[in-house]
């Protein structure tokens, strides 16, 4: 359900056992096997274009709501939560739901909205153009939902679930993680429905934030994506942009005016605690909304924002990550462009910041860096990895691209790189990936000969809808959960949360934080791939591992 769908329902505790010491034997003879096989898609190189094509056909089998008669290509997805918001009265019908489970928060959705729109902004002219156009729809649908949530004067909507799962903390870095809070219920009611979205009956709970209850985070993020995505559309539906950069507008002065993080409220805690908790505070998304806004508008007044209150709201933040949480790398390389261009030299102190956040890739700067694993993937504690991957790679290709129209470079201390240097290290990244990496197999489901069979995705392992229309009830679903045998409907697309920091991949349906995937992983690589598709054979650098 929510970014760390952890919603397991109980299995067998002595039959677990056999099948991990069996697993762990077979993994081992697998890796030894993989080792010593050359991969062929290594070989043979990659096919950008069709990964791409499959990295946006992911976000089809996570649509919320009733589905379009006409060009829904996941076709074993049905209509779900149509009903969605109907207990507050109001339609929040449509969306994502953000990973394996079947609920929808609005906090990593907009992230996902945002981070989809910057990839086509950035990257789009190197996508096929019924790519492009498949993208466009991608951001849409998530666009159309969030101007839902902020139409209400007073309050925008965050969330709509019907159950609460205990994960989605367990995907950050030990450091960060708080104790779960599950509230009053049953654990085992929590975590023991394994259904299909098409089948939910229980009720869709409804959260939102007003002037009593800020959540500055929630509302800066969906001023982000609006205005992100009203590039998106400039060209082909300028109303519709128009009304994106409105709604974006609103939505930022909303957060700017009842400043607070939405997860301090203790109701609105309950619900979305501690699956997306503002574990970095709401300051990165009131200069992220604020960023976007200049870009998309180029209005003196986000502008003046950016430059008055940017040391105020952490501009200053050093970290090597980027995510649905936290927003201060991508802010910095965002901004940056303006000052890179010449157009505004008061933002120098961006363009640092965002050469400190370079630095910390590169294995070879006397800066600490981030850590990678022996096969070269970029790793961070906490589970879900793929999506620092992604992310991260975005903003090393999108700064490339910034750096190359001004030539200049980023000096690391004892080494100078320039954007080859970034567009090979991304392209490292894409590549390890879609299967250069020790396990020789590819982490997008559909993508090589070889990727993950057991995913840990409601609707994907369970019979469709359309092949077994009668309802499979929330327990009923356990055995298919338990079940070895490789999901019925293939969620094409779906970059699962991927290996740990051995690079090992066990393809286990109930380790959520390996097989589950997200849309925020998803979104983000969206951009990288239409840039490979551009770029065949970024330009050699000082990457090694």
């Amino acid at each position: 359900m929510a970014l760390s769908s952890a919603s397991s329902p109980p299995v067998r505790r002595r039959r677990r056992r056999r099948r991990s010491r069996v697993r762990v034997v077979l993994v081992c003879c697998c890796l030894l096997l993989a080792l010593a096989a050359p991969s062929a898609a290594a070989a043979a190189g990659h096919d950008y274009g069709d990964a791409l094509a499959k990295s946006i056909l992911f976000f089809e089998g996570q649509r919320s709501g009733r589905l379009p008669a006409a060009g829904q290509r996941a076709a074993w997805r049905g209509d779900s939560a149509v009903s969605d918001g109907g207990a507050a009265g109001v339609d929040l019908e449509g969306g994502y739901y953000d990973a394996g489970d079947n609920v929808k928060f609005g906090f990593p959705m907009a992230f996902t909205a945002t981070m989809l729109a910057w990839g086509v902004v950035e990257f789009g002219d190197a996508m096929p153009p019924a790519e492009r156009a498949h993208a466009a729809d991608a951001v849409r649908w998530a666009t159309d939902y969030l101007l839902k949530t902020i139409s209400h004067p007073g309050a925008i909507f965050i969330q709509a679930s019907t159950q609460t799962h205990c994960t989605a903390q367990r995907r950050l870095p030990r450091r960060r993680r708080r104790p779960c809070e599950r509230g009053v219920g049953d654990p085992t009611k929590d975590h023991g429905c394994w259904e299909r979205p098409e089948d939910m009956d229980t009720a869709r709970t409804v959260y939102n934030i007003s002037a009593a209850r800020p959540g500055s985070d929630v509302a800066g993020e969906t001023a982000a994506a609006l205005a992100a995505a009203s590039m998106v559309f400039r060209d082909d539906d300028p109303a519709y942009a128009a009304r994106l950069l409105a709604g974006a507008r609103s939505a930022f002065e909303f957060a700017d005016e009842h400043k607070g993080a939405y997860s301090d409220d203790p109701e609105l805690r309950a619900g979305g605690c501690p699956f997306y908790c503002d574990f970095d505070g709401y300051q990165d998304e009131l200069l992220w909304g604020a960023a976007w806004l200049r870009r998309a508008s180029k209005e003196g007044t986000y502008l003046d924002y950016i430059q008055n209150n940017g040391k105020t709201l952490g501009s200053e933040d050093s970290t090597n990550e980027f995510g649905w949480d936290n927003k201060h790398a991508g802010i910095n390389i965002l901004v940056s462009k303006e000052f890179i261009d010449g157009e505004v030299l008061s933002l120098q102190s961006y363009k640092e910041f965002a050469d400190g956040f370079i630095c910390t890739l590169i294995p070879e700067s006397s800066s600490p860096h981030i850590t990678y694993t022996p096969g070269g993937m970029i790793y961070k504690p906490g589970g879900s990895n793929m999506q620092h991957v992604t992310s991260i790679s975005f903003l090393l290709l999108t700064y490339a691209k910034y750096l190359s129209n001004s030539s200049r470079t980023v000096n690391c201390g004892n080494v100078s790189v320039g954007p080859a240097t970034l567009q090979q290290l991304a392209r490292k990244q894409a590549d390890y990936i879609l299967g250069d990496n020790p396990m020789k197999m590819s982490y997008m489901v559909g993508y090589g000969d070889r990727y993950p069979q057991r995913i840990h995705h409601r609707g994907s392992s369970l019979p469709s809808i359309k092949s077994h229309p009668q309802r499979i009830a929330c327990n009923d679903g356990t055995p298919y959960y338990n079940s070895s045998s490789p999901n019925p409907n293939p969620l094409i697309g779906a970059v699962v949360g991927g290996p740990g920091e051995d690079d090992v991949y066990e393809d286990d349906r109930a380790d959520f934080r390996k097989s589950e995937p997200t849309t925020y992983i998803n979104a983000p690589l969206v951009g990288v791939l239409a840039y490979l598709v551009g770029n065949s054979d970024p330009g050699q650098g000082h990457v090694r591992h």
